[in-house]
């Protein structure tokens, strides 16, 4: 007899009920979590009063509150502000506190080299070049037929340079080993104001779920986004609509 097929997540507890239980962290990816995803990056509708809103939950978090994305730090800033917040971008490799303090050493940038490779096989393939300051993608939301390629071209590259390699939905990336968005989780806990508290995470990608093993270490919560299988998560919520519902809650 064949297994059932696994029921989906339930939705998590409200986020007053977290809270009340006692201090508690919550990471946010931003792409298609606290925004829908859209055709190209740069094509994002951002919700009118998300930055007001993240700085709310901000202050209603004492400050354990932190963006943990693989858009880069500056990329964030121009959809969200300079915002007062903790955030994490080019998926940890870039790491700052609320008050824009560094949390880490400076991130490399990939070899120019690297970078050359990149634009050669989009420029061939049709594929969606974007250069990042610690990494380098590959987009075919566009152009779906060009995810394989793309992946199988991203994991060839990464194999013979000795990096990391980042799959998520129609996009393939390189990063410097390291850059994962567990990696982030592990240093915001390490610091004020995050240390001590029960961390949550919401996501929507594969990238997310290296967030959704270093809460679970720490012994948190982790929150998908959407219909993907994400075995690591105890809870699930719709789409971007249900996380700011779930935000407010």
């Amino acid at each position: 007899m064949l297994d059932p097929t696994p029921l989906p997540p339930p939705p998590p507890p409200a986020l007053r009920e977290i809270i009340a239980a006692g201090p508690a962290a919550l990471f946010l990816d931003f792409d298609g979590t606290l925004v829908e995803i859209a055709s190209t990056p740069d094509a994002i509708v951002v919700p009118e009063g998300l930055a007001a809103n993240l700085v709310r939950l901000s202050a209603r978090l004492e400050g354990r509150l932190a963006i943990v994305s693989g858009r880069d730090l500056t990329d964030l800033a121009q959809h969200l502000g300079e915002l007062p917040i903790a955030c994490a971008g080019s998926h940890g490799a870039s790491r700052r506190g609320a008050d824009g303090t560094a949390l880490d050493a400076t991130a490399l940038p990939l070899d120019s080299t690297v970078i050359a490779e990149v634009e050669a096989f989009a420029r061939s393939s049709g594929a969606r070049f974007e250069r990042k300051a610690h990494g380098a993608a590959l987009h075919s939301r566009t152009a779906p037929e060009l995810e394989g390629c793309s992946r199988v071209f991203m994991q060839g590259l990464a194999a013979r340079h000795g990096l990391a390699f980042k799959q998520g939905k129609f996009v393939a990336e390189l990063a410097r080993p390291g850059a994962d968005k567990g990696a982030a989780v592990h240093a915001f806990m390490a610091t004020p104001p995050f240390a001590g508290a029960r961390p949550v995470f919401i996501g929507d990608d594969v990238t997310d779920d290296d967030g959704f093993a270093a809460v679970r270490e720490h012994g948190g919560i982790a929150i998908a986004v959407g219909e993907r299988p994400a075995p690591l998560a105890q809870f699930a919520l719709a789409d971007p609509a249900a996380v700011s519902d779930w935000l407010r809650a």
